[in-house]
């Protein structure tokens, strides 16, 4: 049985994790297509949520329609949305787990047939596509406007709010992989002249205006903000981006959030790159970040266990994505040194159950709670 530090608690914001092991966003695109969470849903984080005390975070939800552009994607602006993702928190909950709500603007990186059918005009920072060469037929945005700002900012936190209604322990800002947020504080795409671009405090500020928002209106402690400072997703990608980030994480620490989620150099969109290619760091935030560090990136379990026991002093959880889809019972695998199953990538992003619901939990697992609820009964 693993005794090492990824099995001991931990305290991120006013919740108590009994490990070090999170389920992070990952995106599987199982909602109906008007936005809502399916039944599907539930059983998949019901399944997940097998090991009480462990952090788990919803599909990106699109914080509302305008701001939308993929398929399939969940929301979190109106009350039927609200209703539906109320019954897959009561239940992780009922199993003793937590779980935050991922908020997600798409900007620029849309599906374009996806944008034509839901009315969805294109926008980012500035007036910069995609290449083709990674997205054909990508669209060129339009410059969003002051106003269009202040209206996403309003956007975010009444989504945060309805996260809270609908029963989420907090929410997470993705800020990640060339997304809108993303677009907004880095150079490749938002070369704007005005007080939202065109130096790395104002590159910051949209950013830093969500957040602070979102958590005047439902706390800091519920609210993380998740990083990929050297992704090249999205034809993201800056020369330098630790001045960026740094300057970022500095405002981000004033605001007291719960946690930073950041992900690893060697990970773009999700596939993994060969460290070899990348002599990145996320040093960087260690130096900087007091709080809680949430860190993503094709970890196996051993270097889970290497990485946490190198940072005595930092308060780091390992995020397992492809691991959590192919494992419903990956804490207890990981804790109990059980072979993990293999996921099967082109069953990543269907709208059906096969690769989503139907991963078998180990005979170990089954055997330990049909035990748990022999002792149980007795009690």
């Amino acid at each position: 049985m693993d005794t090492t530090r990824l099995f001991t608690p931990l305290k991120l914001g006013d919740l108590e994790l009994k490990h070090r092991i999170a389920m992070p966003t990952m995106s599987r695109r199982r909602a109906s297509d008007d936005h809502l969470p399916v039944d599907i849903m539930k059983a998949y984080f019901s399944q997940r949520a097998s090991a009480p005390g462990t952090l788990i975070f919803s599909d990106t939800n699109i914080p509302s329609p305008w701001l939308g552009g993929i398929s399939h994607l969940p929301g979190l602006w109106n009350a039927d949305q609200v209703h539906a993702w109320r019954e897959i928190t009561n239940e992780v909950h009922s199993k003793g787990c937590f779980m935050f709500a991922q908020l997600l603007a798409v900007g620029r990186g849309v599906e374009p047939d996806t944008a034509k059918k839901e009315k969805v005009t294109v926008k980012g920072p500035s007036p910069i596509g995609l290449s083709h060469e990674f997205m054909p037929k990508a669209p060129v945005p339009e410059e969003m406007t002051i106003d269009e700002i202040n209206r996403t900012v309003r956007d975010y936190v009444n989504a945060s709010k309805n996260a809270i209604e609908a029963g989420f322990d907090g929410v997470e800002i993705a800020a990640d992989n060339g997304f809108l947020v993303d677009q907004f504080l880095q150079d490749v795409s938002n070369q704007r002249k005005d007080q939202y671009g065109g130096s790395i405090a104002n590159r910051s500020r949209f950013s830093i205006e969500i957040t602070r928002g979102i958590c005047d209106a439902i706390g800091p402690q519920r609210v993380g903000f998740r990083i990929s400072p050297f992704s090249t997703f999205f034809d993201m990608g800056m020369k330098d981006p630790i001045p960026q980030f740094s300057d970022l994480l500095s405002k981000l620490q004033e605001l007291d959030i719960a946690f930073i989620h950041a992900i690893e150099p060697r990970i773009k969109g999700d596939t993994v790159i060969d460290p070899e290619y990348s002599n990145a760091s996320l040093d960087f935030i260690y130096n900087l970040w007091s709080g809680p560090i949430l860190v993503a990136g094709g970890y196996s379990p051993e270097r889970a266990r290497r990485h946490v026991e190198a940072h005595p002093d930092k308060d780091i959880v390992i995020s397992f994505g492809r691991h959590f889809i192919a494992n419903p019972d990956l804490v207890f695998r990981i804790k109990h040194g059980l072979e993990l199953n293999q996921y099967h990538r082109p069953t990543f992003y269907s709208q059906t159950a096969e690769g989503y619901t139907d991963y078998p939990f180990s005979n170990e697992f089954v055997e330990a709670q049909k035990n748990d609820g022999v002792e149980r009964q007795h009690l």
